[in-house]
């Protein structure tokens, strides 16, 4: 039994959503997004909110899925989604280079340039420290903040590298320490 399936969504304002087949789309004012869902479950408005509704017990699985990406879809269009990175250690920073391009520098020996995919904005602070990823798909805001830390994930000795913000780290002690 799906109870996150049954939960509505709720319809702010300035929100559309149109189900044509196995593809919704949902618009408001921070852009458009297209979800697919699978076939067996459908959706349909009442009283300004959206519900997911299941055709037989065979798709119980999926129900709660497609709820959560819509409930995602209508979020993003409205408020966005963010992800917050820091950089930590001496020398590490990033810069914008143009609006579609970070470059990283993170002890290697030369500069990463990231490329930044469609509807993804990256905002720097001016220490060039922390770094803010944005936009309406929630999904590839966080598949991109989980790519840029991986070009330098945080070391468990010395706790340098890219992190998430508010990511707790357990740092291990070194070989002096042990005895």
């Amino acid at each position: 039994m799906s109870r996150v399936g049954k939960k509505p969504i709720p319809m702010p304002q300035g929100v559309k959503v149109d189900v044509r087949g196995n593809l919704v789309a949902v618009q408001g004012p921070k852009g458009k997004i297209e979800t697919y869902i699978p076939s067996g479950i459908k959706l349909e408005t009442k009283d300004g909110h959206l519900l997911a509704t299941r055709s037989d017990d065979k798709q119980a699985a999926f129900h709660g899925l497609v709820r959560a990406l819509v409930s995602n879809a209508v979020e993003g269009v409205t408020k966005g989604w963010t992800k917050e990175l820091e950089i930590v250690g001496i020398g590490y920073r990033a810069e914008l280079k143009g609006k579609q391009t970070v470059v990283f520098s993170l002890g290697y020996s030369h500069p990463i340039e990231f490329p930044l995919p469609t509807g993804i904005e990256v905002g720097v602070d001016p220490k060039q420290t922390r770094l803010t990823v944005s936009g309406i798909d929630r999904q590839k805001v966080g598949q991109v903040a989980a790519d840029m830390r991986s070009l330098r994930p945080p070391d468990p000795y010395k706790n340098k590298g890219v992190r998430y913000v508010g990511e707790r780290l357990k740092k291990k002690v070194g070989k002096t320490g042990a005895k």
